[in-house]
């Protein structure tokens, strides 16, 4: 999985799950930009890269905002080429019990999920290599697992799987793959801290999963690169759980994880 020269724009890709999948490609040669609504944090990651050997420039921006999305792509498409790959990935999440979700909570969670996803791909579009350009969009298990005290997570997620399976089916013909990641339990990421503030939250959450282990941020970016990958190039509109098998256990495991 070489990647050298290629451009990589990750949204959100500043910390996190986001940031270990901009470090994997940058370690394989590729030109990484990183996007985030933080300046100090983009320029950390920066100089992180940077500091690693990697080529990369950042922006700071809000997925929810189109325009500054807009602008960032075309200043990357105008200094480096087209766009080799393409990660969304900005998230937010908290615990909130249905009757106690405000919609302002709702909203927020909706907008910087879903909304996001889709202005970071429809943004991307015109500055995306056609054809050979692919797309990974960070989903999760809750797409289609209905779990407690995560209905906005639950309803932004699986509209970012619908977005990625209706993309792939339209921009196939341009030759762009439109895949998902659906990560587990991932270790030293503030989703999970804040899913699993206490020890006995964290047994629950390790418990839950049959290989007894969370994940790592390695373990979901060398998924991404071979999804953007030429061992890839005949996979499109997948959503590929990479949890552990996690997900197995179904609702039941995944309550029992989350309210503990």
């Amino acid at each position: 999985m070489e990647f050298r020269d290629k451009v990589v724009f990750v949204a959100g890709g500043t910390s996190g799950i986001n940031f270990g999948i901009a470090q994997a490609f940058a370690a394989r040669g590729a030109r990484v930009a990183v996007l985030s609504r933080s300046e100090e944090k983009v320029e950390a990651a920066v100089k992180s890269l940077k500091a690693g050997g990697g080529c990369a420039v950042g922006f700071a921006g809000d997925v929810r905002d189109i325009g500054s999305i807009e602008a960032a792509m075309a200043r990357v498409s105008a200094e480096w080429g087209a766009i080799d790959v393409l990660i969304s990935g900005a998230a937010g999440n908290f615990l909130a019990e249905a009757e106690k979700l405000s919609a302002n909570g709702f909203k927020t969670v909706i907008d910087i999920d879903l909304l996001g996803c889709f202005n970071v791909m429809r943004a991307a579009f015109p500055h995306l290599r056609k054809p050979g350009a692919a797309i990974v969009n960070i989903t999760a298990p809750q797409s289609w697992l209905p779990t407690p005290m995560q209905m906005h997570v639950c309803a932004a997620k699986a509209g970012i799987d619908q977005i990625t399976r209706t993309a792939a089916m339209e921009w196939g013909a341009h030759g762009i793959r439109v895949n998902s990641i659906a990560p587990g339990p991932i270790a030293e990421t503030e989703g999970m801290r804040r899913l699993a503030p206490t020890p006995a939250a964290e047994k629950a959450w390790t418990d839950s999963i049959p290989l007894r282990r969370w994940g790592t941020k390695r373990e979901i970016a060398k998924a991404a690169q071979w999804l953007c990958s030429d061992d890839a190039a005949y996979v499109t509109g997948v959503v590929l759980p990479v949890d552990g098998g996690w997900s197995l256990g179904g609702s039941g495991a995944m309550a029992r994880a989350v309210v503990a």
